[in-house]
């Protein structure tokens, strides 16, 4: 029986939710891993208590973000991926790029988990850390041309001085990154606590941010690459119908269309 606390928890979220997603007819992201994962670990996914809606969400956010790092990594070479707070997702698999370097990050009991379904290779790593125990940053290898970090569904449980120290730490190591993040606004950031799935693990939402401005302020390397809205972009007609609807009515609405958004910086 897997047995994860508070935030460590939550990672069994976006598991389940493209587990689920992978099933449907119109299905907006492919994920058979996530599939061969939940129906090889004894967990009562019911109790999470995670509505559709979403499942429908999380799978969204991955599928933008692996497009955005499909895309990066096609333009790219000599390039190493490091992916924070994996949890159990399938990136590097959907990805499907046999150039790219890349390390997978999380608690060290999680890559424990991990490496029950993802055998490490020459192109690819598991490291077992708390991202913000930053040790782990001098262990990066620091010979690539280029670098890319991803940060899905994370950066929202820090505080913003660990952010702050994080991004520092990283530019310190690798001279230069592109990262690829999620957040929710401030004012998301504190009503999304008592989303059901959230009070469940116990988890805290502690960082939004309401616009790429605030976080260049903090370093003058520091510059916006792209912002993505899930109201707006090419994936939502794979939903069809009144699922597509909703979310094209719901962009004309400041307050749900910028309620989270996927942020691309250089660094």
């Amino acid at each position: 029986m897997i047995k994860l606390d508070k935030e460590k928890e939550t990672l069994l979220i976006p598991l389940y939710g493209k587990a689920v997603e992978t099933q449907k007819k119109r299905a907006i992201l492919h994920d058979v891993k996530a599939l061969e994962i939940i129906n090889n670990i004894d967990y009562d996914f019911s109790k999470l208590r995670i509505p559709q809606k979403t499942n429908t969400m999380m799978s969204l956010r991955a599928r933008l973000i692996d497009d955005s790092c499909i895309s990066y990594l096609y333009n790219s070479e000599d390039t190493l991926a490091i992916h924070l707070g994996c949890g159990l997702d399938s990136r590097y698999n959907r990805i499907n790029n046999s150039t790219v370097h890349w390390i997978d990050l999380d608690y060290p009991e999680v890559i424990d988990i991990r490496r029950q379904f993802y055998p490490e290779s020459e192109n690819y790593r598991l490291m077992g850390s708390s991202v913000t125990d930053y040790e782990w940053i001098e262990k990066v290898p620091q010979q690539y041309k280029n670098n890319i970090i991803i940060a899905e569904g994370l950066l929202m449980y820090l505080s913003e001085s660990e952010i702050k120290t994080l991004f520092e730490k990283l530019k310190q190591r690798l001279g230069s990154f592109v990262i690829i993040f999620d957040a929710f606004n401030k004012f998301t950031s504190k009503k999304v606590n008592n989303h059901p799935s959230i009070k469940k693990t116990g988890a805290e939402i502690k960082w939004g941010l309401d616009h790429s401005g605030e976080l260049e302020k903090w370093n003058q390397d520091y510059k916006l690459i792209k912002e993505i809205y899930f109201t707006s972009n090419s994936i939502l007609k794979r939903m069809g119908g009144l699922k597509f609807i909703i979310y094209r009515m719901l962009h004309f609405i400041p307050l749900a269309r910028n309620a989270q958004k996927i942020f691309i910086f250089q660094m």
